[in-house]
């Protein structure tokens, strides 16, 4: 993942109600939901959550697959674990003593499990 697609993706989450959609979709796993689900989910107007599941999709953070006359959408799980990937890859610089004290169970990076001095 490069800079620019890591800032598009968190444009995209900077939106209460985007997160919330995309939150609803993770829990939904690979089956996902129609807009008009999503929008009973969350409370909101079609017309609302239309505009943020457009968002999303050009961000690339959801999918979306026609069923006759509605749009089922899925989270990107793949391209949330690169981004998330993307943000650690420096993760203690190899050392995962560095990772002590930050109350994580290994290294993000190595995966590595920090050492314990208690």
């Amino acid at each position: 993942m490069d800079q620019a697609t890591a800032t598009t993706v968190f444009e995209s989450l900077a939106s209460g109600v985007r997160l919330d959609v995309f939150r609803l979709l993770v829990k939904q796993g690979p089956q996902g939901l129609v807009a008009g689900e999503i929008a009973a989910a969350l409370g909101l107007p079609a017309t609302n959550v239309s505009f943020h599941l457009k968002a999303l999709t050009q961000a690339g953070l959801l999918t979306g697959t026609q069923e006759g006359r509605y749009q089922r959408y899925r989270a990107n799980i793949a391209l949330m674990a690169e981004l998330i990937a993307y943000l650690t890859d420096e993760c203690c610089a190899g050392h995962p003593a560095l990772c002590e004290g930050l109350g994580v169970p290994e290294c993000l990076a190595c995966g590595s499990t920090p050492a314990r001095t208690d």
